[in-house]
């Protein structure tokens, strides 16, 4: 975690969920109305309420619904585990890509909806703004379309067709379904906005790192275009990439050196949650709706890892124990050269005997969010309340999106770097030679 930024958010959170009866009788007020005249204090609580969602997803309305694990669990990298196949039932049966319309990631339904709620309340902020200048109203607003976007991108990841709206609903509070081809649509319509406003800043300023920028809308274009196979959008998207690197505000780090503490926040990074330990508010088991921490790092470490376990990739003794989901599958490990240093950040491997085994167990266990030692200090209930940041984009991304648009897809690269260099660059900061950038290769590396 890092404090500055959200001792800003803090504030305006307060402001938020603390009232009297001012508001009744003053306005404009930083306690807005709804649909009323708003000062930049107003819009700020409103913002603020809305980067909230984001602290959410791993205790999602008190369910275990991380989008890293939500991902993951569909694919070939890992398996679900836990105490048996009936321990969060709803996991296996995404992992066995079996789901039933009962069995799904409610939490993050109902988490993201609420933020698309809450989007559009800083919208409408926006809009009913009062004694702020247009650069800093644009500003805001810009970041309010980025988080709608943000939220409504994973509801339709998920579940393709789903309501939306951009306004409260009247009772009975119902919302008109839309195909996944019109969701997109209202995706790219508020991402359009982002850019041609050319509000935001292409890396934020020191003291609002996690607040949303340029390079992060560009990124959640790129994944969103991609999603869709949106050919027509495909050059405009490699442009954007480019222009990402060519601004020099980002840089490959040290892989491991990412995952840390000292890590957040780095070069590399372009937009990532900003967890806090318990001292700021830590959740508890009665609501996932408050605190800033996160249960991602006890849900996915080996259950009952004894105290200075050595990793046996890494070596590192900083591991601490958890509840046994997600173990890694054996070919993941297969999939990383020998002496590939993402190996051994990547991938955690204890030795038999020095914690339980649970369900699914390989002996391999997802070392990026893994709990450390003196990253969830109390108060707070501590299994939830985990400071390790989630890193959303990143500056690698970039790369293999352009040498994904350019072998893959057939973009012309333009006036950008090569398919070739950019692979180049992912594979020597991991200490690898280079290799032809063919789609098998690219492809790996996507992985």
């Amino acid at each position: 975690m890092k404090k500055f930024f959200n001792i800003l958010f803090i504030a305006a959170l307060l402001g938020f969920t603390a009232c009297n009866d001012d508001f009744l009788t003053i306005q404009p007020t930083d306690k807005q109305m709804a649909g009323g005249t708003a000062t930049e204090g107003a819009i700020m609580t409103n913002l603020a309420s809305t980067y909230q969602i984001l602290l959410f997803d791993s205790y999602a309305d008190n369910n275990y619904n991380s989008v890293v694990l939500m991902s993951d669990l569909r694919s070939d990298d890992i398996f679900k585990g836990g105490g048996d196949a009936g321990d969060q039932a709803m996991l296996y049966r995404l992992s066995l890509l079996d789901a039933t319309p009962t069995e799904i990631p409610q939490g993050l339904w109902t988490i993201y909806y609420s933020g698309l709620s809450r989007a559009n309340n800083a919208v409408l902020a926006c809009e009913n703004a009062m004694g702020v200048s247009e650069e800093r109203v644009a500003e805001m607003k810009s970041e309010a379309l980025f988080l709608r976007a943000y939220y409504t991108h994973w509801l339709w990841k998920f579940w393709g067709n789903i309501p939306y709206f951009t306004a409260d609903l009247p009772a009975p509070y119902m919302a008109p379904q839309y195909t996944a081809d019109e969701i997109y649509a209202f995706i790219m319509e508020d991402i359009d906005a982002i850019i041609e406003s050319a509000a935001l800043p292409m890396k934020a300023v020191k003291g609002n790192d996690g607040r949303a920028t340029m390079a992060a809308a560009y990124m959640l274009k790129a994944r969103v275009v991609m999603y869709q196979k949106d050919e027509s959008r495909y050059a405009e998207v490699i442009q954007e990439m480019n222009e990402i690197i060519s601004s020099n505000e980002y840089s490959l780090v040290d892989f491991a050196s990412i995952w840390s503490k000292e890590g957040e926040f780095c070069d590399e990074s372009i937009f990532e949650v900003n967890h806090l330990p318990g001292e700021y508010g830590g959740k508890t088991w009665d609501s996932g709706w408050a605190g800033y921490g996160t249960n991602l790092p006890a849900f996915i470490s080996p259950n009952g890892l004894a105290a200075d376990t050595p990793d046996l990739l890494s070596g590192e003794t900083i591991y601490k124990g958890g509840w046994g989901f997600g173990p890694v599958r054996l070919s993941t490990l297969a999939l990383f050269e020998a002496d590939d240093v993402r190996r051994s950040a990547s991938i955690n491997q204890f030795e038999d005997g020095t914690y339980s085994e649970r369900f699914q167990n390989t002996g391999l266990f997802m070392a990026k969010y893994a709990a450390r030692v003196g990253y969830n200090e109390p108060p707070g209930d501590t299994d939830l309340n985990y400071e390790n940041n989630l890193r959303i984009f990143r500056l690698a991304e970039t790369y293999l999106n352009i040498a994904e648009l350019i072998v893959l897809h057939g973009v012309d690269q333009g006036s950008g770097i090569s398919a070739q260099a950019a692979l180049d660059a992912i594979r020597t900061r991991a200490g690898l030679t280079s290799i032809p950038a063919t789609i098998e290769n690219i492809k790996l590396e996507l992985r």
